[in-house]
């Protein structure tokens, strides 16, 4: 048996240049900081459909997930995941972006459904099961397109943080980061309110 205790998390995104710095990719730009703080490299994987990277620290494995597969087939490398690890879906954490969430926040839970976010469902349909651990990370909701009174809701998601956004960002980061290296088994429940709870301090 490992003396170590492992950490799956996985952050959902597009692959490819032009999405890097979109919002939809904050799973990815997410794990990119968790892995880079620690000097460790992502290495592409086909077995698991994703760019993996794993680090040591205070006796847990961290193993880094960033699907290969687009967003809307997310569930594909969660599978791959779990079949590959033989680790049970209970053990994931899954990272992605919200537009139902102000950006600044931070949404914790343990299951639930897709919330219209297409990654989410894809991997709902693969597993066939809505219980795992979601991390949704706010975006803010797009701006309305006067003329038409509806959302421009796809030029937001692929659209780039500005600067200001980046720094709100980066607080955020920081702290999930923090919290997910505290987590075990014991202190879940305190460490999703720990999430949940966070707010951006006013300048």
């Amino acid at each position: 048996m490992s003396k170590y205790q492992e950490k799956f998390i996985i952050g959902l995104g597009n692959p490819g240049k032009k999405y890097d710095n979109s919002r939809h990719n904050i799973g990815f730009l997410f794990i990119q900081e968790f892995a880079n703080n620690h000097n460790s490299n992502f290495v592409l994987k086909n077995r698991i459909k994703c760019n993996y990277a794993e680090f040591k620290l205070d006796k847990v494995v961290y193993r880094m997930f960033m699907p290969t597969t687009f967003m809307n087939d997310s569930g594909e490398a969660i599978r791959a995941i779990i079949d590959w690890f033989k680790v049970d879906k209970d053990k994931l954490i899954i990272v992605v972006d919200d537009i139902d969430i102000p950006l600044g926040k931070i949404r914790v839970r343990k299951k639930g459904s897709s919330g219209g976010h297409n990654g989410l469902k894809s991997i709902i349909n693969h597993l066939n099961s809505q219980e795992f651990l979601r991390i949704r990370v706010g975006i803010g909701s797009p701006p309305m397109i006067n003329s038409e009174k509806k959302f421009n809701t796809i030029s937001h998601v692929l659209g780039n943080f500005s600067k200001p956004e980046k720094l709100i960002l980066n607080k955020i980061f920081c702290q999930m980061i923090e919290s997910l290296q505290k987590l075990n088994e014991h202190n879940e429940n305190s460490i999703i309110c720990e999430l949940n709870s966070f707010k951006i301090n006013e300048i």
